[in-house]
């Protein structure tokens, strides 16, 4: 190993440590490792270079509106307006209230793209519901926050357009349209632990819904569900990209907002600023993390890894299994953006080679950062969970455990059936 990885590496580890923000630590662990073999004006210069460069991205456009529009529909009374019609349809199954918490991130993260809006949008509303009908408050953050990150999977996803940028050009479209069987899997599975739970502590359920009222309760919803229609069915369709999918789903969720009159326009200037906060924290770490990617590859480390895994064994599935636990180690520690675009880079060559295709690679990768996302110590979305629900993240982690198993299945099924992930984008020629 080179003194310029272990300096890399030392430095991200150290400053991390340190509690320094993930896009500081990616970016100062960049310059140090650049001075190495250059002095500081150069090193500093090229950093800063990759950063604007990586940037420099028609795709990326799609990011700031997926979040504005994410925003928009969290404030705008979305988020009760789902959880309504998925207790009309599943709340009065055992174990029903745990289904509607599922099947709402579910849908609601679809539609934001946004893991923790999804935890604070759907649980600030069902956690009280589901203790007030016997749930424990520990179970219900759980299941909150594990199916939050359904709709990372479940397009539209920013994600998954961050690693199409990371893989080179992996159709945005073609990753979209792979997401739906990979993502109702996991929240299927995420359903069957919480009915087995539910059943053997014997939590309460809601009340059975007349069929007019399931019938109006769909009809309130249905102007939000349409929202994956128009944008996903635009993008398949050709009618337009990605980028201005994201566009279109902003003027849709402010038209949505007006109809539902539940923000005050005086109010969007505050979500229009969350929104540039949020985006300019995500840019940053998609900056820092291309600059380390480049430097990476300077540095010849993914040619090295290739090396190195083969050299372990030329079998599919014995590298699929290695990359799967490395991944799910760096995803309990970093970020979900930054992994996808320093990793991609290391493992999506390893895994051509194989004949593994770039579009399943990319599924699977998002999958199993996911899971990192509910793990301590640093998964975001179980401290927002635990934040809204007023839980202890350590009192959350034990009723995550079978949650964890349903997970770690759904993901060894993603990665060694192909199929669920291809059919869908080859039925629609993608």
């Amino acid at each position: 190993m080179s003194l310029a990885i272990v300096i890399l590496v030392v430095c991200f580890l150290v400053l991390l440590l340190m509690d320094v923000p993930v896009a500081y630590s990616i970016g100062m662990a960049t310059l140090l490792t650049m001075l190495v073999t250059v002095d500081f004006t150069p090193a500093a210069s090229t950093t800063a270079q990759r950063i604007a460069t990586g940037l420099d991205s028609f795709t990326l456009l799609a990011i700031p509106f997926f979040i504005l529009a994410g925003n928009l529909m969290g404030r705008g009374g979305i988020a009760r307006r789902l959880i309504a019609f998925a207790r009309a349809m599943v709340g009065a199954l055992p174990g029903g209230l745990a289904f509607v918490n599922i099947i709402a991130c579910m849908l609601f993260g679809a539609i934001s793209g946004s893991a923790i809006a999804a935890a604070a949008a759907i649980g600030s509303v069902m956690h009280p519901k589901m203790v007030e009908n016997g749930y424990a408050p520990n179970f219900s953050t759980a299941v909150n926050v594990s199916s939050a990150t359904t709709g990372l999977i479940i397009p539209p996803s920013n994600v998954l357009i961050v690693y199409s940028l990371a893989s080179g050009g992996v159709s945005v479209a073609a990753l979209f349209v792979a997401g739906y069987l990979p993502g109702l899997l996991l929240g299927g599975m995420l359903m069957a632990v919480a009915a087995i739970v539910a059943h053997r502590k014997g939590f309460g359920k809601d009340e059975r819904v007349p069929v007019p009222e399931v019938l109006k309760r769909f009809v309130d919803a249905l102007p939000s569900l349409t929202l994956i229609v128009v944008v996903i069915g635009g993008i398949v369709a050709g009618i337009f990209t990605a980028t201005e999918a994201a566009a279109i789903a902003v003027l849709y969720a402010l038209l949505l907002v007006l109809l539902y009159r539940e923000v005050n326009p005086r109010e969007l200037p505050g979500i229009l600023l969350n929104s540039v906060v949020t985006t300019a924290v995500v840019m940053l770490l998609i900056g820092t993390s291309l600059a380390l990617s480049w430097v990476l590859s300077f540095e010849n480390i993914p040619q090295d890894a290739a090396n190195a895994l083969i050299s372990l064994s030329n079998n599919k599935i014995v590298i699929l299994l290695i990359i799967n636990v490395l991944l799910l180690v760096v995803g309990t520690f970093m970020d979900m953006t930054p992994a996808i675009l320093i990793f991609t880079p290391i493992f999506l060559p390893i895994v051509v080679t194989l004949g593994i295709d770039p579009l399943h690679f990319g599924i699977l990768m998002v999958f199993n950062l996911c899971i990192g996302l509910c793990t301590p110590p640093v998964g975001t979305v179980l401290f927002a969970g635990a934040g809204i629900s007023r839980v202890p993240v350590t009192d959350v982690v034990r009723p995550l455990l079978p949650l964890y198993a349903a997970m770690l299945l759904g993901l060894l099924l993603v990665t060694f059936i192909p199929e669920i992930t291809l059919v869908v984008p080859r039925l629609f020629g993608l």
